[in-house]
């Protein structure tokens, strides 16, 4: 019987890759920062599409991602850094390696902040209003995030509790928690999480195509969707982190509560104070060199 079970949990579960790396030559080609890119190339796809639809010019999102991609993954990485301090600065750590971004260890919170204010850097010099730049971005970057899970997949990280469901993940002994060894398959949760942005992206596009959504309230509700999800996922995860069990729960589990409190209120403070959607994205029309690229 156990050869049964066995055979069992190699036909119904997910595997993990074998590498994560591939070597073309001298050059390592990491799965998890193909994720990266392809979700922000995508963002920036669908970004552009609703803001020409918006009354904004063709290009400036690309423009604007030259601001907002690197502010961002700075963001992204010093959140996490923060968060899972030991991990760098602890004994026997070395500090230089918070700087391997590669190896996986992105907050999104930080990559969001951070970006928004690369975003309304180049707002300003553009003479762009933010908040329809930011609700038209909204649903790209939960589609981002969506394609950029699959980089914990390559990673072989943040999954969640074990389980026998068919759909279980096979995690290598290598990447498993000490007290998991003997454990096979565990929940999937980059792939929870994935499903999980890609129906709420839907679900934000209905929503402002229905109702006309307006002066940040997209983006308020891709907070309000991607917390909801984000609170029970993690609450499935067995990895340490630091700052953990704060009050018996994650920390990532409490910001997604005080988050999606704040995009509520914000949500109905907007609808009430400024109904409807903006008539004019811009404060000043555009100059000609703005074809050529944000300016300094």
């Amino acid at each position: 019987m156990p050869a049964l079970d066995t055979a069992l949990v190699t036909v119904m579960s997910i595997p993990s890759p074998a590498d994560g790396v591939w070597n073309l030559g001298p050059l390592p080609i990491r799965g998890y920062a193909l994720c990266i890119i392809l979700g922000i190339v995508v963002a920036i796809w669908i970004g552009e599409r609703r803001w020409v639809a918006r009354g904004g010019q063709p290009g400036e999102v690309s423009d604007m991602a030259i601001w907002a991609v690197p502010f961002g993954l700075i963001g992204g990485r010093i959140y996490h850094v923060a968060t899972d301090w030991e991990l760098y600065f602890g004994a026997d750590e070395n500090p230089v390696t918070a700087l391997y971004v590669w190896r996986g260890g992105l907050g999104i919170w930080g990559a969001v902040a951070l970006g928004a204010f690369g975003a309304w850097i180049f707002a300003r010099l553009r003479g762009i209003k933010l908040l329809p730049l930011l609700d038209a971005l909204a649903p790209g970057v939960l589609v981002a995030q969506a394609v950029g899970r699959w980089g914990n997949w390559f990673n072989q990280e943040l999954y969640g509790r074990p389980t026998d469901l068919p759909w279980g993940l096979e995690i290598d002994v290598a990447h498993r928690p000490s007290q998991y060894l003997d454990v096979a398959t565990f929940h999937p949760a980059f792939l929870y999480e994935c499903l999980w942005n890609l129906a709420a992206a839907a679900l934000l596009i209905w929503l402002d195509r229905r109702f006309r959504l307006g002066h940040g309230r997209v983006v308020a509700l891709y907070v309000m969707l991607y917390t909801t999800g984000r609170a029970w996922i993690e609450n499935l995860r067995i990895d340490d982190v630091q700052l953990d069990d704060v009050l018996g729960l994650r920390l990532n589990v409490w910001t997604s509560i005080v988050l999606f409190v704040l995009a509520a209120v914000y949500f109905v403070w907007s609808a009430r104070t400024h109904p409807g959607r903006e008539e004019q994205v811009r404060t000043r029309e555009p100059e000609p060199q703005d074809a050529a690229g944000p300016t300094a």
